[in-house]
């Protein structure tokens, strides 16, 4: 019982006469209530803190044999708005060395660039060697937001479905890992974190008029995303689908996945599962009739 009580309490705090009037779970529960907080939810943060910070370790030996074996990590993030794929990118990449990560997240592009061929702005940030790349988003915004949201033409959305597996495919044959994740949500809970935002000020930046739209466009985007998936899902290139509804466990387990595709150094004595629950994480195929 003590074990336990260390961990309820590791992120908050009993007086002395609370816990020498615990003896059980039952006491241990009601003293939570009575602080208007929960003993269940108590229990999961301190595993997630403590699941994370040995996943970061992970992370950071992984980063480590990148730079050594001059390897070229490119990890994808996509999903509806609100999906989660900014916090995790950020858990991804907090405790990584600068120097060989980056985080990229495009702006629109420019008059010259919409003159351009659509990949060229991408392939100047592609990862070097030695290094690993997060994308939030990607050039996948022309297989759903831009075609959702009328931002290019059906003649242009169409060169892209064509020309995108065969991009994979030459960065695969040049050496690039490239990770494809999908964060996926349902409608229910991506409005209630649009929610959220709105009443926070500082959040609120996040949440953008194309965002709004998103609720409103829920079927269309469905339609954009399971073409993406159907076209560009290959054996080179695969899609993982992480189910984002509960989104600090989507963080762990798409962690787990990325550590889970290479074998670094240290990799077999960590100190935590390393797989990723395919409950959570999985290959598209797994997960055609359960998408958001």
């Amino acid at each position: 019982m003590s074990e336990q009580i260390e961990e309820a309490t590791s992120n908050f705090v009993l007086d002395n006469v609370n816990l020498e009037s615990i003896k059980t779970r039952s006491d241990l529960e009601e003293a939570f209530s009575k602080k208007g907080e929960s003993l269940e939810k108590a229990l999961f943060n301190h595993s997630y803190n403590k699941q994370l910070n040995e996943l970061q370790i992970q992370l950071v030996k992984l980063q480590h044999w990148v730079k050594k074996n001059n390897k070229r990590v490119a990890v994808i993030f996509e999903g509806r708005d609100a999906a989660g794929k900014g916090g995790a990118i950020k858990r991804f990449s907090e405790h990584l060395n600068p120097r060989t990560m980056r985080v990229v997240a495009l702006s629109r592009p420019t008059d010259l660039e919409m003159g351009q061929w659509y990949f060229r702005r991408y392939i100047g940030v592609l990862p070097n060697m030695g290094e690993i790349v997060f994308f939030d988003r990607s050039w996948y915004n022309r297989a759903v937001v831009e075609p959702v949201m009328g931002f290019c033409d059906e003649e242009q959305y169409q060169q892209f479905m064509r020309q995108v597996s065969e991009f994979e495919h030459m960065l695969f044959e040049d050496g690039v890992h490239l990770i494809k994740f999908w964060f996926s949500i349902d409608k229910d809970e991506q409005e209630k974190r649009f929610s959220k935002r709105r009443a926070n000020p500082l959040k609120r930046w996040k949440l953008s008029p194309v965002d709004e739209k998103g609720q409103l466009l829920w079927d269309k985007y469905t339609y954009y995303k399971e073409q993406m998936f159907a076209r560009t899902h290959t054996s080179f290139s695969p899609w993982t689908i992480v189910k984002t509804n509960e989104k600090r466990t989507a963080r762990l387990e798409s962690i787990r996945h990325l550590l889970s595709t290479f074998e670094y150094e240290g990799k077999k004595e960590a100190n935590i599962r390393v797989l990723p629950d395919p409950n959570v994480a999985m290959r598209f195929h797994r997960s055609i009739y359960n998408l958001d």
